[in-house]
């Protein structure tokens, strides 16, 4: 067994390091999962590989054709046919298996979503939707039983990503031919992948897209990171909607499978409003429906989603897979989402789509404007929590699994003890904890030996008591760095 490429799972994605001194993501690897993701295929439809077709698309990064054609020789190898769909989304790969002039068997995706310029990675798709940890892990493991050779890929072009811009602008257009006139829309894609939003979708249904910004695909990412999570991101293009007086703004990460809001006053919508926000545009045609989240989601949006638009919410587990394969779960889920801005709509397949995101906020802006109003009056009665801290505790031990086990089973201990903590019910992930005007989550990191924390209160004096106590108790553990608390 080669462990060194079972390094490279990352959840249900597989990213590795692909550029520099210390690659561990090559042409070899690339050769091998192709070849390795055939066989997967072929047990999962059970036929042969020689009549399977698989689409592959990449974002803007520079290694990304190197890898495409590694990929497809190892596809080739097999027998599988290889569409290639060049600059793409995401999702738009998947829907190369639901859209009826491709109707491919598996689609891969090049990507390593808003990390560095030097990392690639792969998202991986069969008709049934994404593929999960288990289903990654196998195709990893079962690379040592295939022979790496150097051959020259075999590939067709297809124009994936115009159609699916089609797809897109019929689910706005109500055959109207200019239904977004009138609307001022400003797109921030990062130099990624999502500038086609701005000039093949909204631009042609009417709407003025001038002051969008990082349009240009760009491997380097020159000018931000391509992610609405990150601060400057999104303090760029808040600054741009207000400069040009625009209705809206959209940004999306780099391979468009997130993206989250900006509204009319230049202020983000972000996280937990971006979860308000696509829970309320789903809200009238699923009354009572549920919405799975993420664990990291405030009291204040339970509150709303709970109270104002009356719905059912589940705060369940970090990890957009482990969001929506719960929502995939439940009858009356019509949307699984996590505050990182992936969200996935039972009517889109439970595809974490930001396009298809962007596309119901564009659809609901370009009505509201008519009544004067703006995307922001959604959720203008979601309140925020005062006060928010984020930080992640390292881990100083080998044995970090085990310590962070430790860490929150004795914590649970010490809430059970305490009469002014108390613990959530239910919970699904960590521990969290609710506290006089707020509450935390301890946790676990999904891949990294880091504790996270999350923290959010009504007052800076009710969160430096909570913080007060939690610190004195994290002490006892030396292999714990809390320095930064």
């Amino acid at each position: 067994m080669n462990s060194d490429i079972l390094k490279l799972q990352n959840g249900s994605d597989i990213r590795g390091i692909a550029l520099g001194d210390n690659k561990n993501l090559t042409e070899r690897e690339a050769f091998l999962i192709g070849a390795s993701y055939a066989i997967w295929l072929k047990k999962l439809y059970k036929k042969e590989s020689k009549s399977l077709t698989v689409s592959i698309g990449n974002d803007p990064r520079l290694t990304a054709e190197s890898l495409k054609n590694a990929l497809s020789s190892g596809l080739n190898t097999k027998g599988v046919t290889v569409l290639d769909a060049g600059l793409c989304s995401t999702p738009a790969m998947f829907m190369s298996t639901i859209f009826e002039q491709y109707k491919c068997d598996g689609a891969i995706m090049i990507t390593a979503s808003h990390l560095p310029y030097d990392r690639n990675g792969f998202k991986f798709f069969s008709k049934n939707g994404g593929l999960d940890k288990k289903d990654i892990k196998e195709i990893l493991e079962n690379t040592t039983n295939i022979q790496y050779i150097k051959a020259p890929a075999k590939m067709n072009k297809i124009d994936l990503l115009d159609t699916y811009c089609e797809h897109l602008k019929g689910l706005v257009s109500m055959c109207k031919t200019r239904p977004l006139e009138g609307l001022h829309i400003i797109v921030d894609a990062g130099n990624g992948a999502g500038g086609f939003f701005a000039n093949k979708v909204l631009k042609p249904l009417g709407a003025d897209i001038s002051g969008s910004q990082f349009l240009e695909p760009d491997g380097t990412f020159p000018n931000h990171t391509p992610n609405p999570e990150d601060e400057n991101a999104m303090d760029s293009i808040c600054r741009k909607v207000k400069e040009v007086s625009a209705d809206l703004g959209l940004i999306f990460d780099t391979d468009v499978d997130r993206s989250s809001a900006v509204n009319r006053f230049g202020e983000e919508i972000n996280r937990n409003s971006i979860v308000a926000l696509a829970s309320a545009l789903g809200a009238r045609e699923n009354p009572m429906g549920t919405v799975v989240t993420d664990s990291v989601t405030s009291i204040e949006l339970k509150c709303f989603l709970e109270n104002t638009l009356g719905l059912n919410h589940i705060r369940y587990k970090r990890g957009y897979k482990n969001v929506i394969n719960k929502g995939m779960e439940l009858n009356n889920c019509f949307l699984a989402i996590e505050t990182s801005g992936h969200a996935a709509y039972r009517e889109n397949y439970f595809l974490d789509d930001g396009a298809y995101l962007a596309v119901k906020i564009v659809k609901e802006a370009a009505k509201l404007k008519k009544e004067g109003k703006g995307i922001d009056s959604l959720i203008n009665k979601l309140k925020q929590p005062k006060e928010s801290r984020e930080y992640r505790i390292k881990i100083i031990a080998n044995n970090y699994g085990e310590i962070g086990d430790k860490v929150i089973k004795n914590l649970k201990e010490f809430v059970d003890k305490s009469e002014d903590l108390f613990l959530e019910h239910p919970n699904y992930e960590g521990i969290r904890i609710n506290f006089n005007g707020g509450w935390l989550l301890l946790r676990k990191s999904l891949h990294d030996p880091v504790m996270p924390l999350n923290i959010e209160c009504n007052s800076i004096k009710n969160l430096n008591t909570a913080m007060s106590i939690l610190k004195e108790f994290l002490s006892d553990y030396p292999e714990l760095d809390i320095s930064m608390l």
